[in-house]
């Protein structure tokens, strides 16, 4: 097997890397600008906060899709859709003069980046040799978890030196290279033409995590309903299992899930990124109601752990290509963990510099193992189900920051509503969500230590 990597193939990866990059990058810019986005388009905060939620919604559903668009399309066309989505959707936030048009220029950049990110991985998963998917994983899981902590520094930047509207300027001319250097190289993939969309399973799929969300935000506020859509959730996700593992061509084949090694995994990827959203979510919400600090030191006190993060990110892939699994995934999870009972155990302790150097434990333990477990459940997925391992993986992980925020956000409600004070309910509310955090963490944990010591087949890591 010739085990270089050509140059089209690092470009490809580099092209549809900086659609995702960008893609989740604006996700989190836009939420420092809110109070100038209410004034300058005259609409409450309830109506701005759907810039980020239906960010977040749209990216999960078309992730949901793209095990079909990998099968049925070609990469490069896929490529090029995406990035034109992103290029329009761009610049008509830029010079969007109502709110609405900045809502539809949001919403066609979501659906670039759910293409995007699946596809990414796909590029890897099949034009790059197994022996260097650790690697490359590596990377592509630092462009996902640098993006979303970056966002608070560069939108802050943006919107306190120039305007707003300059987060689109930046990303959208970086876009243009993108394209024009991925339409030069992009490889295409193996295409099964056969494949039909199951309309179906789609619906109940958007159905479970709309219907999921919103009963999860309703829980702190009115139980009744909440409780309702949580069940409403249940069915549709059960209707949705039971088409997935009937049908001939499900939208994506959950039956990957019966080997426990796979299924596994998912639940330590689910809760790594679960736990790193929800902290680049509470941190800053912490540090400028309780610490009393401005939003650009909130913003900037995430930098140092993101930068860790991507520096660790690639060498970690490097180190599970040397050595397997069984070390870089249990210390990143073990890391995380650490670093969610530090947060949780000294919450009323925490300063700026404790939480600067908690967070970087977490997010070293974040990249340590995020890549590498997506890597590693990759080699237990036959060749011809990789597209569902890709859509399941990448929807999974873009869900749980959704879902995080959405928790972390009922628990902080919860706690005001208990509270005397408003400085006593964000430290009782941000004590809980460390806490939180911490079970999910050891859940992740957990779940490396069930698979420890146990071995890929062989014959499964290069099934074409």
């Amino acid at each position: 097997m010739n085990e270089t990597v050509s140059r089209k193939t690092n470009i490809s990866v580099a092209s549809v890397g900086i659609l995702t990059f960008t893609g989740i990058l604006i996700e989190t810019s836009l939420n420092v600008t809110f109070p100038t986005l209410m004034s300058t388009f005259n609409e409450p905060l309830a109506v701005v906060q759907w810039l980020t939620t239906g960010y977040l919604l749209m990216v999960t559903l078309m992730m949901g899709a793209t095990a079909f668009l990998l099968k049925r399309f070609k990469a490069r066309r896929l490529f090029l859709v995406a990035s034109s989505l992103a290029i329009i959707g761009g610049i008509l936030c830029l010079f969007a003069p109502e709110f609405w048009l900045l809502m539809l220029g949001r919403l066609l950049q979501a659906a670039a980046t759910g293409i995007a990110t699946p596809l990414m991985f796909s590029v890897v998963f099949n034009k790059v040799p197994a022996k260097k998917w650790g690697t490359y994983t590596g990377i592509c899981a630092m462009l996902i978890s640098l993006a979303p902590a970056l966002g608070p520094t560069y939108g802050g930047i943006m919107n306190h030196y120039l305007t707003w509207r300059y987060c689109f300027v930046f990303v959208v001319i970086l876009l243009g290279l993108a394209l024009v250097a991925g339409l030069l190289n992009f490889e295409d993939n193996e295409t099964y033409p056969q494949t039909k969309f199951n309309f179906l399973s789609f619906i109940y799929l958007i159905s479970f995590l709309t219907s999921l969300e919103f009963g999860l935000q309703q829980l702190s506020s009115r139980l009744g309903l909440a409780v309702g859509l949580i069940i409403l959730s249940l069915v549709c996700l059960a209707l949705f299992i039971f088409r997935s593992l009937t049908k001939a061509n499900p939208l994506i084949d959950l039956r990957i899930l019966k080997d426990s090694y796979v299924s596994w995994r998912l639940v330590d990827y689910f809760g790594l990124q679960f736990t790193n959203i929800s902290l680049s979510f509470i941190i800053p919400i912490f540090a400028e109601n309780y610490l009393h600090v401005n939003s650009l030191v909130a913003g900037l006190m995430l930098l140092p752990g993101s930068l860790a993060g991507a520096i660790i990110a690639p060498l970690s892939g490097r180190w599970y290509d040397k050595s397997g699994a069984n070390k870089p995934i249990p210390l990143g999870n073990f890391l995380m963990l650490l670093g969610a009972v530090l947060f949780a155990g000294l919450t009323k302790q925490l300063t700026v510099a404790l939480i600067v150097i908690f967070y970087i434990f977490t997010r070293a333990g974040f990249n340590t193992a995020f890549g590498n477990v997506m890597t590693d459940s990759g080699k237990a997925v036959p060749l011809a189900k990789k597209a569902d391992q890709n859509s399941l993986f990448s929807m999974s992980q873009q869900y749980a920051g959704s879902l995080g925020t959405a928790i972390i956000s009922g628990i902080l409600t919860f706690a005001q509503k208990g509270s005397n004070t408003s400085l006593q309910a964000i430290k009782v509310g941000s004590q809980l969500s460390f806490g939180f955090l911490a079970i999910i963490s050891f859940i992740g944990l957990l779940s490396v230590i069930i698979l420890h010591k146990r071995h890929v087949p062989a014959k499964k890591q290069f099934d074409k």
